[in-house]
């Protein structure tokens, strides 16, 4: 009898406990479920990383949406890619804001674009319906370039570590020009710049490079200040600096600053590192990539080849 009730007792128990892992195992699916309902799902990279056109202004009047980009636009105007590509654009804003703001009495769509003054108005569509869109121009312009094999950051890791650095055969004058009265760039790298709201007259070597990542699909994530950011793509993660140039200032990137980059780059563990910069580069760069060949200094010398595999790609 006293043997009857230890059983029952022990099958009572494991009961109890598969009672238990079963309510705790219910429990954990249920979790899992709601966790899958609430996390939002991971957008296509493609779709996130592509940089899109500043918009300025957003309004309907009579039968026109017109959407104001803040985009600067050449001296001689628009052409026929950036005007498209800015059409395009318009129309999409229009349909990501047709709910907040009703288009049924809207018959065209406008772009208008400019910077520093009043926006001109770049081009238009006629809608095919009084109030309906049409469909996502396939094959228009854009400003994602991740499909071309060409990739920014991997052309400054292959070429030959132990080529030394150009070096400037003008005298170096402490009063800088602009990048842009020495680099020459692409038309279609140019609509891409101008189509983030780089002016490619006025720009530094920080903007070319940031907007040239952005173009080529890299996502950029904040650094520990504004002059430095994590550049990511394919799961490699470059560290990049700028070392802008001020006017007056010394006209050659200083040792002080290529050691403090070479610190960060450790201290950050990324994959690669890149500084860049208006500035000259000493001598002494070439010997720190000799040193560390996962860092990369792309200064006012080495800009043009920068921009010229573009041109192959």
């Amino acid at each position: 009898m006293f043997e009857v009730g230890i059983a029952l007792i022990v099958v009572a128990v494991i009961l109890m406990v598969v009672g238990l892992m079963t309510r705790r195992s219910s429990a954990a699916k249920r979790e899992a479920v709601e966790a899958m309902k609430v996390a939002p799902e991971r957008p296509d990279l493609d779709v996130a990383s592509r940089p899109r056109p500043a918009v300025a202004e957003f309004h309907v009047r009579g039968e026109e949406a017109q959407v104001t980009f803040d985009v600067p636009l050449p001296p001689d105007g628009a052409d026929e890619i950036l005007q498209e590509l800015l059409v395009n654009e318009a129309v999409e804003v229009v349909r990501e804001k047709r709910h907040n703001l009703p288009i049924d009495g809207v018959t065209k769509v406008v772009a208008l674009a400019g910077r520093g003054g009043e926006a001109v108005r770049v081009g238009s569509i006629d809608l095919p319906e009084r109030g309906e869109l049409p469909p996502p121009a396939l094959g228009a312009p854009t400003l994602h370039l991740a499909h071309v094999g060409y990739d920014p950051i991997d052309q400054q890791f292959d070429r030959d570590v132990h080529e030394p650095p150009t070096v400037a055969t003008k005298q170096r004058s402490e009063d800088l020009a602009p990048i842009s009265d020495e680099i020459r760039i692409p038309r279609a790298v140019e609509i891409g710049l101008r189509g983030q709201g780089i002016d490619p007259v006025t720009m530094d070597s920080g903007e070319m490079v940031r907007g040239l990542l952005r173009l080529f699909g890299y996502m950029i994530e904040p650094g520990p200040d504004e002059t430095s950011y994590i550049a990511t793509k394919g799961g490699s993660r470059t560290f990049v600096r700028e070392v802008p140039h001020t006017s007056g200032a010394y006209p050659e990137l200083d040792e002080k600053a290529m050691r403090a980059f070479l610190f960060e780059f450790l201290e950050r563990k990324t994959d690669r590192g890149m500084l860049v910069s208006d500035k000259y580069a000493p001598f002494g760069i070439y010997d720190m990539e000799q040193k560390e060949p996962k860092i990369r200094f792309i200064t006012r010398e080495r800009l043009q080849k920068f921009v010229d595999s573009l041109a192959l790609s």
